[in-house]
């Protein structure tokens, strides 16, 4: 399997680097431990992968996941949520048992 990006991920991953004037190779998704439900989702820019990590690619964005986050992550979509109830990165995790009510931490 693999973790997927949407095309709306897709259209804010590149809207953002453009008007932060990023210059990254690709967007790095991992899971820390911590948050409500125990397990954290996180993202950030990385200039380049690193030794081991699973690389994902769609339309151009490149996915950053190291091995451990990969074993949360894997099956993952990355959407981007627009609506009236606030906009952010959403994780469609099938490996969740359980979440938080805002979305950012889980636990399996």
């Amino acid at each position: 399997m693999a973790i997927d990006i949407s095309d709306n991920a897709i259209n804010e991953v590149r809207r953002m680097m453009e008007k932060e004037k990023v210059d990254a190779a690709g967007l790095r998704v991992g899971v820390k431990g911590g948050g409500c439900s125990g397990l954290s989702y996180n993202l950030s820019f990385e200039t380049q992968s690193r030794t081991g990590d699973k690389v994902f690619e769609r339309e151009g964005v490149r996915l950053f996941c190291d091995l451990k986050s990969y074993i949360y992550l894997n099956g993952t979509v990355l959407d981007y949520d627009s609506g009236l109830m606030g906009k952010g990165f959403v994780f469609m995790n099938p490996n969740a048992k359980k979440s938080c009510g805002c979305g950012s931490s889980f636990s399996t």
